[in-house]
């Protein structure tokens, strides 16, 4: 029988799921106008959304679905980028996680929203079948 977790708990949940990771652009991420790839974007983006994820459900937990990518800046090379991967919504086998890409210039207090994106994830058990992301 499965308990219902209240609001509280899953806010709590939310809050402690937070996950920020940082990286410097470096040519090898960038594209011939010295900007970072795309794609290597939205791979870090996944990547920082599954450990949120992870970290909200502890399951196993998989991509399903991006939605709404908006790449509203280019990132040079040179600047530092945080991801912040935050859980908005929570289903009963699934959660959707907002990621935002944050730029820094490497010698000044500028930053700003350069990327912004939505990733569905579904928990699944060992045969891949889907399962409650929350007990």
């Amino acid at each position: 029988m499965l308990i219902p977790i209240n609001m509280e708990v899953i806010e709590q949940r939310k809050a402690a799921s937070e996950t920020r990771i940082f990286k410097a652009v470096f040519p090898n991420t960038t594209n011939h106008y010295d900007t970072l790839f795309g794609g290597t974007a939205l791979h870090m983006m996944d990547e920082a959304s599954f450990i949120c994820a992870t970290r909200f459900s502890r399951k196993r937990v998989v991509t399903i679905s991006t939605d709404k990518i908006d790449f509203t800046k280019p990132i040079p090379q040179g600047t530092i980028i945080e991801l912040v991967a935050r859980v908005e919504k929570v289903g009963r086998t699934s959660c959707v996680v907002r990621v935002d890409i944050f730029m820094e210039d490497m010698y000044s207090l500028d930053r700003e929203t350069a990327v912004t994106g939505y990733f569905t994830f579904v928990a699944i058990d060992e045969d891949k079948k889907p399962i409650p992301m929350l007990d």
